[in-house]
């Protein structure tokens, strides 16, 4: 048996391994080199944003008929998919896949940021009054069985190999929660790091309160996409430690901390301002320039 055969025969308790292991690991380096002070109880939202992922999972498997591993042998066997025309060594196959995964992973962020019906429900993701490991769990079921169906479109038309589906997520899911940390990462470090992949502190700026700065820095794994489309933003212009987190206007812990409020977010008040449409500031004190907001 091949490695690949062994991954794709234990794709579920790999899966399962890397998230558990991320999430541990996140939250023992969040508890010794935090980036800033938690504002809420964080017992209480890590049981509720954890609630939720178990949620998601039930709602998954009850209505969702397979899996994308499932879909991508399926695809293969038809050979379906532009990957299936082309015999490209199994390498440059896997790391084709992972970076055309990635732009539509991408694509769909800023696509729910920018029709006010998706935002309504990617707002749940935002709504957490804090910023951390938890943080990048935390998605509405609705809004996740979208993105589900967006990449069984992308698995259709791609036709990837089986092994490359199977990193893609597991690497999607230790990304999210690694860029959602609440970690402190020195700044030359950083600097260097976020050339080529999303940073927490590249990441936190999506979730300022203020919605210019909700809509940059998109990117969950490779960090060029905010670059070459034009919605990178180095710093908040409060600062990592002064920046605000949420959605105005929703931030009672029964709305954005409670199970059931997460639930029901979407379907209260009007969609707001946060819409991509809208992307100058227009909240109280100075914009700060760039080279300003790189000194925070």
């Amino acid at each position: 048996m091949t490695t690949s055969d062994w991954i794709i025969q234990h794709e579920t308790t790999l899966r399962l391994a890397a998230f558990i292991g991320t999430l541990l690991l996140m939250a023992a380096w969040e508890l010794l080199s935090p980036r800033r002070r938690p504002t809420r109880s964080k017992p209480m939202r890590w049981l509720n944003n954890l609630g939720l992922v178990v949620f998601n999972t039930i709602v998954l498997r009850l209505l969702l008929p397979t899996t994308m591993v499932a879909l991508a042998m399926f695809a293969q066997q038809q050979h379906w998919g532009l990957l299936n025309y082309y015999q490209l060594p199994t390498v440059l196959g896997v790391a084709v896949t992972i970076v055309v995964l990635d732009l539509v992973i991408y694509l769909q962020h800023v696509m729910v940021h920018a029709i006010p019906l998706l935002w309504r429900l990617h707002r749940v993701h935002h709504a957490d009054p804090d910023f951390d490991v938890t943080t990048g769990v935390r998605v509405h079921p609705l809004e996740l069985i979208l993105s589900m169906l967006v990449k069984y479109t992308a698995i259709i038309v791609l036709g990837p190999p089986v092994l490359a589906v199977i990193l893609f997520e597991i690497l999607l899911n230790a990304m999210a929660m690694f860029n959602h940390g609440n970690v402190k990462i020195p700044a030359t470090l950083d600097r260097i790091m976020r050339l080529f992949v999303v940073t927490p502190d590249m990441h936190r700026v999506h979730h300022s309160i203020d919605d210019d700065e909700t809509n940059s820095n998109f990117g969950f794994n490779l960090s060029c996409w905010d670059r070459l489309f034009g919605t990178y933003r180095r710093q908040p212009r409060a600062g990592q430690r002064q920046m605000k987190f949420g959605i105005r206007h929703f931030d009672t812990p029964r709305q954005v901390s409670r199970l059931q409020g997460m639930l029901i977010l979407p379907f209260l008040g009007r969609p707001t301002d946060y819409t991509l449409s809208r992307r100058k500031w227009n909240g109280p004190g100075p914009d700060l320039s760039e080279k300003e907001r790189g000194r925070t």
